[in-house]
């Protein structure tokens, strides 16, 4: 077994969860937030469902680097259906990327920069753990603390949420 395929099981139990999150985002309230200094729910779905592309998109390099003109939350969809889409879209290309990872290349090097000026570096195998799965996670938590204020059902994560319970 290669280093990455744990983390690639991990990935597709997290991405289930992640999907139902993302399937339950009311299209009617995108330009909602909680707090002026929070984005907006349709910005913080677009950005959970688009992170797995971007770690797709830039694992197999030696890095990234925000400067570019290229980082940032795209366009927010006009439907939830939308969402999703891009969301199964990009956890493919994450799947594909790590897929490719042998366990070389899954100690080699990865930088993130800021127009050059090295911001952090680590073996793309703790990239994959550290942003592609639990910055992910930290953001899907937001999102479920975003649905719980719209009144709408939460599901279970990793147990029973108050509104879904898979042991009862």
């Amino acid at each position: 077994m290669r280093m990455i395929d744990p983390l690639i099981m991990e990935f597709d139990r997290e991405c289930a969860t992640t999907r139902k999150m993302l399937e339950r985002v009311p299209e009617a309230r995108f330009d909602w937030a909680p707090h002026v200094k929070s984005m907006n729910l349709g910005k913080l779905a677009t950005h959970v469902a688009t992170l797995p592309a971007w770690i797709g998109s830039s694992l197999l390099q030696d890095g990234y680097d925000f400067g570019d003109g290229k980082g940032g939350v795209p366009a927010t969809p006009a439907t939830t259906a939308e969402i999703v889409a891009m969301f199964d879209k990009a956890v493919a290309e994450a799947k594909k990327a790590m897929s490719q990872l042998d366990d070389e290349k899954a100690m080699g090097g990865w930088t993130l920069s800021g127009l050059g000026k090295a911001m952090f570096s680590m073996p793309r195998l703790a990239l994959v753990r550290s942003v592609l799965i639990n910055h992910s996670i930290h953001h899907r938590g937001q999102l479920s603390v975003y649905l719980r204020l719209l009144d709408v059902p939460v599901p279970a994560i990793y147990g029973p949420s108050a509104d879904e319970n898979p042991f009862a």
